[in-house]
């Protein structure tokens, strides 16, 4: 079952395209799909400046830099269901595209590439997973790397 991803745009330093769009849209099936997480699911995005997550970052992690991307999973312990629609609401999504381009030129690759690894990171966050520690950040890792690949992108 496809999921249902609300994309936001709230900036206006990088062009957000339709196939940047379909990205994000493979990247939060794919991890659902890949994580086995078969109820019908949605999830918001919301592109932002390097400003604007930096904003973001303070107020809910009272850390004062720019960061490329947050999650705010709805629940801790429990998903919770849209009545209406009856989708697992998953939580929000928020991505610098500022700094996913930064990162991007800095690491080599291209900026789908970069996208789409932090649209994956987070919805990894999203359906539980951290990276606290080194096990459980190597058990992340391992998760990423199976998505990306299984998305075609590489690095």
């Amino acid at each position: 079952m496809k999921p249902v991803v609300n994309l936001y745009n709230k900036q206006r330093k990088l062009t957000v395209t339709p196939a940047l769009k379909t990205l994000v849209e493979e990247c939060v099936a794919a991890s659902l799909l890949c994580e086995e997480f078969s109820e019908p699911a949605a999830v918001d995005v919301t592109f932002v400046s390097n400003r604007k997550i930096r904003d973001y970052n303070k107020q809910y992690r009272n850390v004062d830099r720019e960061t490329d991307v947050l999650s705010f999973p709805l629940g801790e312990e429990e998903f919770y269901t849209d009545p209406d629609s009856g989708d697992v609401l998953l939580g929000d999504i928020v991505i610098s595209l500022e700094k996913a381009a930064e990162q991007a030129r800095e690491y080599g690759h291209s900026y789908e590439r970069e996208v789409g690894f932090l649209t994956v990171h987070s919805m990894l966050h999203l359906l539980g997973y951290d990276h606290i520690d080194e096990a459980e950040g190597d058990e992340m890792r391992a998760h990423e790397k199976v998505i990306l690949k299984k998305l075609g992108l590489k690095r």
